[in-house]
């Protein structure tokens, strides 16, 4: 291939969210993209008319910009219009073009008008398993010209398909795979093969391949599942006489169970995660090791770092296991280095939707999360740490009416307010000094001690580690709150 810009696209169809294994290919093939100071391109793969939505093509594309893997072609992500001079990017909007293509094909005799019902195709497929024979369409319209073919759909109630015409002879194809070195496909591994449905709808081996080649593609990287379709996919390069990019085929993605990774498995889509309070780079440095590893070892790694470092020669193989335990550190990490100012912005959504409302003082802010932070593995976590913090209306909970019923608990509740009323604030330690005064002159100890004081504080019996939240309450607040469970 010829010196020239890279150029990598993620062709998503747009069927649902941004699955985990396709936010990986994107991931890789932007990164390989800003490696080599080329471009990233999104094209959308809506040619599946019955399951593609324009909602869905929405989900993906705000999906792919919270995990920040801007394209630099494609559709624009608010106005969904064309960015770029290789458009358009939706392959809905290109039928004219694979029809000239397929027009190309047929008049080179490469390909073939073919009338075959599904009845009659079924038929065939039923006596090839007998036959212990692979199911390849033997089409008895396979040598008509173009215009008996053409004369003959006037009359036919069977809308014809377009089928690639697969050379006779048998030869070996090599595939020099980014990945996986060299690999050999038999051309008779596949029979003729429909490039435009009776629909007028292009398949997906013939409408990729015209794509990367109009739109220049240096470099295709792509899940192995699509390794079975590069053969037809070669022959239609070839046929068209098209340069062909290179190609990766990248690891599977596997479970803890070792099996392809599923909704069964839990959280599969980019969404679910963002929803969980996962963050992007660390969902980004998670994924870039399934299946890459840095040269210099790295587990956590930033996205610059991984703009530098990645190379296709350091992808394995290999199947990866998706072990969210290891995301969940990762993502631990990654929390717990951000400044204070930037996890109080990433945490307000979840503290609106959640009805938390907090203090605006920086100071007070600060002093909270470096409390709270080594607690938090996710943004969701923060929920309950903050939730006894919220400016809300104090309620004492149900469950706190027997500790509230105890003979002792009045006595204890009455001497926290005695205590507190004596600090101007409280640290954890005035905490821990009160509580030892408390047992003392209470006479009191264990759950008869912890317990009421909690719901003093928080209003239950049981949940939060109480010494953390004091040194973060006003006086006032805790005097009020202890009141109301007297009363």
């Amino acid at each position: 291939m010829s010196e020239q810009q890279v150029r990598v696209r993620f062709a998503p169809s747009p069927t649902g969210y941004l699955h985990v294994g396709g936010a990986r290919t994107a991931l890789y093939c932007y990164l390989y993209a800003k490696r080599h100071g080329g471009k990233f391109i999104l094209r959308i793969e809506d040619t599946d008319l019955e399951r593609s939505t324009e909602e869905a093509m929405r989900m993906q594309i705000q999906d792919l910009n919270w995990l920040g893997l801007h394209w630099d072609e494609g559709p624009h992500p608010e106005t969904l219009k064309d960015m770029g001079d290789y458009g358009p990017y939706r392959q809905s909007q290109r039928k004219e073009i694979y029809q000239k293509y397929a027009d190309q094909l047929l008049e080179q005799g490469d390909a073939y008008y073919c009338f075959l019902s599904d009845e009659e195709i079924e038929a065939q497929r039923e006596q090839a398993k007998k036959e212990k024979r692979p199911p390849q369409v033997k089409s008895p319209y396979r040598d008509w010209t173009v215009e008996k073919a053409l004369e003959f759909k006037k009359t036919c109630p069977t809308p014809p398909v377009i089928r690639f015409k697969v050379k006779d002879e048998k030869t070996d194809y090599v595939l020099q795979d980014l990945v996986r070195g060299d690999v050999t496909f038999p051309s008779d591994m596949v029979g003729d093969f429909v490039v435009i449905r009776s629909n007028g709808m292009p398949v997906y081996n013939f409408c990729c391949v015209v794509d990367d080649a109009l739109m220049k593609m240096t470099h295709v990287f792509r899940g192995e599942d699509h390794l079975s379709n590069t053969l037809r996919q070669i022959m239609v390069y070839d046929a068209l006489n098209f340069e062909k990019p290179k190609f990766g085929h990248l690891s599977m993605i596997l479970g803890e169970d070792r099996q392809k990774l599923s909704k069964r498995h839990g959280a599969t889509s980019v969404n679910d995660f963002n929803e969980k309070g996962f963050l992007p780079e660390a969902m980004n440095n998670f994924l870039a090791l399934l299946g890459w590893s840095s040269p210099k070892a790295q587990e956590i790694i930033t996205m610059d770092e991984l703009c530098e470092q990645f190379h296709h020669d350091r992808l394995n193989p290999a199947s990866a296991v998706f072990d969210e335990k290891k995301l969940t550190w990762v993502n631990a990490t990654h929390l717990r280095q951000l400044p204070h100012a930037e996890l109080w912005n990433r945490l307000q959504p979840f503290f609106a939707k959640a009805g938390i409302n907090l203090s605006d003082d920086p100071a007070w802010q600060n002093k909270a999360l470096e409390t709270m932070k080594t607690s938090m593995e996710t943004l969701t976590d923060a929920i309950e740490l903050f939730k006894p913090l919220s400016n809300e209306p104090f309620k004492v909970s149900d469950k706190a009416a027997e500790v509230l019923s105890w003979e002792t608990t009045s006595a204890v509740i009455n001497k926290w307010i005695e205590l507190v009323s004596a600090k101007n604030e409280l640290s954890a330690d005035d905490f821990q000094e009160i509580l030892a005064q408390i047992k003392t002159e209470c006479a009191v100890k264990g759950k008869q001690l912890f317990m009421p004081i909690r719901v003093a504080i928080i209003g239950e019996p049981q949940g939060a580690e109480v010494k953390l939240l004091v040194p973060l309450m006003a006086k006032q607040e805790l005097i009020d709150r202890a009141n109301q469970c007297l009363n």
